[in-house]
C-alpha cells in the first residue's frame, strides 16, 4: 500500500491549476445512462473514484472512449440493470445509478453503497422519493430492488417530494430520475451546491426541462427522451480550498487557476478572517500569508454555508494558528477521525460531541500517521507541511479518490512530498 513522506516547514510559492470537480463529475458521468446518444465530457479529473464509476458504467453496458482531454460515453445498449456490491463498495456515489436506470429502463437493482466511514448517509430519502413517484421498492440482502413496470408505460410519475434534510446525492438522484418521468416533479428542500447546478446544466443541454437550480425548490418537467451533449465539468471547490489553506498555513504565495470565487465565498471569508491576503481576478485567486494566522471558529452547513469537506483542512490550520477556536460539525456525526492523528503530531484538540476545541500552537512535529478518509488525508498533508521533521502518511488511497496528482502539484509549488510504494 502506498504512503507519502512529507518534509515539513516548507513555504509554498507558485501556480496551481485546479482540476475538475470529483463531486460534479461523478453524477454527470452517471447521467449518461439517461440517453441513448453520446455524452462528451471535458475537465474530468483523473481519480480513483472516476475509474470506479467508469468500471461500473462499463459493466452496465456504457461504451466509453477516452482521449487526453475528453471522455465520450454512449449508453445506447445497456446489458445490465444491476450494480453489484463488488463495484460499488468503495464509493457511496454509486447509489446515483438507481435513478437513471429506474427512470429509463423501469427497473434497477443496486447494492447499498460503501465509501468513506465518516458517518451515516442513509439512502432512505432517495427511496421515499422514488416511492412518491410510484416505484415499488424493497431491500433484500443488501440490495435495493426498484421497479416501475406496474405503472403506465413503465414510467415514474411526477410528484411533489419534500426531503427531510438537505442531501446532495438525494437531490441529484431524484432530479435525474424525474427528467424522464411523466409530468412535473417538485423537489422541496433541495441541495443548492454548485455541483448540483452543474449536473442540472448538463441535463438541460441533454434536453431536460429543469427550473430553480441553486434554490430550495427545483422543478423538473419530464420529457420523452434525452439527447447527446457536450459539457465541461466545473472546477473542484474543495481542491482549490485545500491549496489555499496550505499556502496560508505555510506562509507563502500561490495562485489557483480555473476557479470561480463566488462558489467558494465561505472558504475565502474564513481565510481572510485568519489573516491571509486574498486577490480575486477572472478565473484565478491569489493568496498570500506570512504564516502568522489567527484561529477561526467555524460551523459546517449545507451550501452556501461552510463546507463539511473543508472542515478537516481548517482544523489543521487552526492547530498552528494563534488563539483558541471551535469547529462544529453539523453534517456528519463521525467526521473527527483525523483529530487523533493530528494529536500524534502535537496538536492540542479536545472533542465534545460534534464540537472540536483547538488550542493553537506552532509546534507540530513529524510523525507516522494514518489517513482515515478523503478530507482527513488532506488535513494530514497540510499539517505535515508545517511540522518540524518528516511525516509519513499511510493509507493514502483515500487521497487518490479525490485529489488529482496531489504530490506532483504540491511539489511544483515548493513542497517536498515523496510517494513510497
Amino acid at each position: 500500500m502506498d504512503r507519502l513522506i512529507v518534509q515539513g516547514q516548507r513555504k509554498l510559492f507558485g501556480d496551481v491549476v485546479i482540476s475538475g470537480a470529483k463531486n460534479a463529475a461523478l453524477p454527470i458521468l452517471i447521467s449518461s445512462l439517461l440517453s441513448s446518444e453520446k455524452l462528451v465530457l471535458t475537465n474530468v479529473p483523473k481519480l480513483f473514484d472516476i475509474k470506479t464509476t467508469e468500471k461500473l458504467l462499463h459493466f452496465l453496458g456504457v461504451e466509453i472512449e477516452k482521449d487526453k482531454n475528453s471522455i465520450e460515453l454512449s449508453a445506447k445498449t445497456i446489458n445490465h440493470i444491476d450494480a453489484p456490491y463488488d463495484l460499488v463498495k468503495t464509493m457511496r456515489a454509486s447509489i446515483l445509478v438507481l435513478g437513471p436506470l429506474l427512470s429509463r429502463f423501469s427497473k434497477a437493482r443496486v447494492s447499498l453503497p460503501g465509501g468513506c466511514a465518516i458517518g451515516s448517509r442513509p439512502v432512505d430519502i432517495h427511496i421515499r422519493g422514488f416511492e412518491a413517484m410510484g416505484a415499488k421498492i424493497n431491500i433484500d440482502k443488501g440490495y435495493i430492488n426498484a421497479s416501475t413496470e406496474h405503472l403506465p408505460e413503465g414510467k415514474l410519475i411526477g410528484a411533489k417530494i419534500n426531503m427531510d434534510q438537505v442531501t446532495v446525492t438525494g437531490t441529484e438522484n431524484l432530479m435525474m430520475a424525474a427528467t424522464l418521468a411523466r409530468g412535473e416533479t417538485i423537489l422541496e428542500n433541495a441541495a443548492k451546491e454548485p455541483e448540483v447546478i452543474d449536473l442540472g446544466n448538463c441535463l438541460i443541454k441533454m434536453g431536460a426541462k429543469i427550473l430553480g437550480l441553486g434554490t430550495k425548490k427545483i422543478t423538473i418537467i419530464g420529457v420523452e427522451s434525452l439527447f447527446g451533449a457536450n459539457h465541461k465539468v466545473m472546477f473542484d471547490r474543495i481542491e482549490a480550498g485545500t491549496y489555499l489553506v496550505a499556502a496560508a498555513m505555510t506562509g507563502g504565495e500561490i495562485c489557483c487557476h480555473g476557479v470561480e470565487s463566488d462558489k467558494i465565498e465561505a472558504i475565502l471569508l474564513k481565510l481572510k478572517e485568519a489573516g491571509a491576503e486574498i486577490k480575486i481576478e477572472d478565473k484565478k485567486i491569489t493568496i498570500k500569508s506570512d504564516g502568522q494566522l489567527k484561529a477561526v471558529n467555524l460551523t459546517t452547513s449545507p451550501y452556501p454555508g461552510f463546507p463539511t469537506d473543508m472542515q478537516a483542512q481548517f482544523m489543521a490550520m487552526n492547530t498552528v494558528a494563534k488563539g483558541s477556536s471551535k469547529v462544529i460539525e453539523k453534517i456528519f456525526e463521525n467526521r473527527f477521525m483525523h483529530v487523533q492523528e493530528l494529536i500524534r503530531m502535537g496538536a492540542n484538540i479536545d472533542i465534545k460531541k460534534n464540537t472540536a476545541i483547538i488550542r493553537g500552537d506552532d509546534k507540530l512535529s513529524g510523525a507516522n500517521v494514518m489517513a482515515t478518509d478523503l478530507r482527513a488525508s488532506a488535513s494530514l498533508v497540510l499539517a505535515a507541511l508545517t511540522a518540524k521533521g518528516d511525516t509519513e502518511i499511510e493509507r493514502i488511497y483515500h487521497l487518490d479518490r479525490g485529489y488529482e496528482g496531489l504530490e506532483k502539484k504540491f511539489n511544483q509549488i515548493g513542497a517536498k512530498i515523496k510517494r513510497v510504494k
